[in-house]
């Protein structure tokens, strides 16, 4: 139903306003309710509103009839999810919403928790990482997973997924230790492979390969060697991942990986091309949070969430 003012309310000469049906609403009979408000309208007092003319008595409550119709008189004014999680505006349970990352129905929707691993040794030295297993948790990464650990430690996962690269399964071994469940490994949530250029120092391989360098810092979707494009590389395992990830059993999950895969995670679940690659980033220990309907649709809650890294807070969502 469209609001507006109620028959026999005249402004002035302004014409009166009747409620009219919306676009494809039923022609079956509607239950409606009239709700009353009396309110002053100064328009003459506002600003660059010339085109509504001065009204003729300024000092004279206007009352207003607002009419609210539906096919059932019963029908609440605010719903819940099956999750029993209000979601802002209602319109999160929409089909077509977002993109579903899952192509069929789930058992139950889903919260997942996104970690990027500590400071590593190579993040120290400036270097290219990549899928290599050589670069290490530093002390400082190492207290950063730590504060994660601490930051989460009021909320309760089902299960924990890790890439099995160093950097990354230290951190997920230090945020996981004293829960239950075994931590899994997952493949597909491995770092990007950046052949040659993995180990290499940002300014070393920029004197040493100005064009590849060139396109993986400013052209990531095209960066390609012998016919791999590792960044769209990244967005199939992406995929891959999220699969494994929400048809798992359970409802909240938590997950360690590295800044180009969460780039990929994040943007997969967005809808988002290869192009924006670069659109996202995420710190070391930034922690990002995404909710899931059943049909696979994400809806983004936090991204890189970094207050427990200043300071001891702990996280409750």
């Amino acid at each position: 139903m469209f609001y507006g003012i109620g028959k026999g309310t005249s402004y002035a000469g302004r014409p009166k306003l009747r409620p009219s049906l919306s676009l494809g609403q039923s022609s079956q009979k509607m239950n409606c309710k009239v709700l009353m408000a009396t309110t002053t309208l100064p328009w003459a007092s506002i600003p660059g509103s010339s085109r509504f003319p001065k009204l003729q008595n300024d000092s004279c409550p206007r009352t207003f009839r607002v009419l609210c119709s539906s096919s059932s008189p019963e029908l609440p004014l605010t719903g819940k999810l099956e999750n029993n999680s209000l979601m802002t505006g209602g319109a999160y349970d929409f089909e077509n919403a977002t993109t579903s990352l899952t192509q069929k129905l789930m058992s139950s929707p889903k919260k997942v928790t996104l970690i990027r691993h500590g400071l590593s040794s190579w993040n120290e030295e400036s270097r290219i990482q990549g899928s290599s297993n050589l670069s290490i948790l530093t002390e400082i990464g190492v207290m950063q997973a730590e504060r994660c650990r601490k930051a989460l430690a009021d909320m309760d996962f089902d299960q924990c997924f890790s890439s099995p690269i160093s950097r990354a399964k230290s951190t997920a071994e230090v945020i996981w230790q004293g829960r239950e469940e075994p931590l899994v490994f997952l493949n597909s949530l491995e770092e990007a492979h950046l052949f040659y250029l993995e180990g290499m120092k940002n300014v070393d391989a920029r004197q040493r390969y100005p064009q590849e360098y060139t396109t993986w810092r400013e052209d990531p979707s095209n960066f390609s060697v012998n016919g791999v494009y590792p960044v769209l590389k990244l967005w199939e395992t992406a995929s891959e991942a999220w699969k494994e990830i929400l048809f798992t059993p359970g409802e909240n999950f938590l997950v360690v990986t590295h800044k180009s895969m969460l780039r990929a995670l994040i943007c997969t679940a967005l809808g988002l091309e290869p192009e924006r690659f670069r659109a996202i980033n995420i710190n070391n220990g930034g922690i990002s949070v995404f909710n899931f309907n059943k049909r696979g649709e994400a809806m983004l809650q936090s991204l890189n969430m970094t207050a427990h890294m200043y300071s001891d807070h702990v996280y409750h969502y």
